[in-house]
C-alpha cells in the first residue's frame, strides 16, 4: 500500500492550499471536496482539518494569499518609477501581471461567492490591496496631477479598468497570444483613459 506523505507542521497547510489552486485551475473554485484536496495533496482525508474548518475556509486563505501578492505586485511595480502618476499607472500593469500569473488566486479573488471566503483574514488582505491603490491614487491628487475631488471613485475607475483587462486576458477574450501583448494593450487602455489634470505633465515610459 502506497504510503501517505508526511508533512511537519508548516508544511501541510501549504501544500494543501497548492492542491486547492491545482484544483481550481482543473473544475473551478466551487466544485470539488477536501476529500480530493486531501487525495491530491497526498495525505489522509482528515488531515486538512487540521488547518481548515471547511471548503469555505480553504478559499478564504487562497484568497487571502492571493490577495497579499497582489498587494506585493502592485507595489513592486510601482517602485519603478518616482513620478506619482507613472506609479498608478505601473501599479495598473502589476495588477493585470499578478492576474496573468495567478488565474487561479485570482478566480477565487474574485468569482467565488463572497461567502466563500467572507472571514477577516481574507476581508482584511482585500482591504490591503485596495488599500494601496487608493494611496496611489491621492498620491496623485496630492501633486495635482490627477483631478481633485473623490479619491475613492477615482481609485475605482482605476481598477475597473485594470481588472476588466486582466478577466478577459485570463478569460482568453482578447486577440493576443502572450502576456507581453495584454501587458502592452493595458499600457495603452491605462494611457487613454486615466484622467490627468490639466496642465500636469506625465510621460509614461516602459
Amino acid at each position: 500500500m502506497r504510503r501517505r506523505k508526511r508533512y511537519h507542521h508548516g508544511d501541510l497547510r501549504a501544500a494543501l492550499l497548492e492542491a486547492a489552486l491545482r484544483l481550481v485551475a482543473e473544475v473551478g473554485p466551487t466544485a470539488f471536496t477536501m476529500r480530493e484536496v486531501a487525495r491530491r495533496a497526498g495525505v489522509s482525508h482528515n488531515a486538512p482539518y487540521r488547518h481548515f474548518r471547511d471548503r469555505n475556509d480553504l478559499m478564504a486563505a487562497v484568497a487571502a494569499q492571493g490577495f497579499r501578492e497582489l498587494t506585493q505586485a502592485m507595489a513592486e511595480s510601482a517602485a519603478q518609477k518616482t513620478d506619482a502618476v507613472d506609479r498608478l499607472k505601473r501599479a495598473g500593469l502589476g495588477y493585470v501581471s499578478f492576474a496573468l500569473r495567478r488565474p487561479e488566486h485570482f478566480t477565487v479573488m474574485f468569482d467565488a461567492p463572497r461567502s466563500k471566503h467572507n472571514n477577516p483574514d481574507s476581508a482584511a488582505a482585500a482591504e490591503q490591496a485596495f488599500g494601496t491603490l487608493m494611496g496611489f491614487v491621492k498620491s496623485g491628487q496630492e501633486t495635482g496631477q490627477l483631478p481633485g475631488g473623490d479619491s475613492l471613485q477615482m481609485a475605482l475607475l482605476a481598477w475597473t479598468m485594470v481588472h476588466g483587462i486582466a478577466k478577459l486576458a485570463i478569460a482568453g477574450r482578447l486577440p493576443f497570444h502572450t502576456a507581453d501583448e495584454v501587458l502592452r494593450f493595458a499600457e495603452f487602455v491605462i494611457d487613454q483613459s486615466l484622467p490627468i489634470a490639466p496642465g500636469s505633465a506625465s510621460d509614461f515610459a516602459s
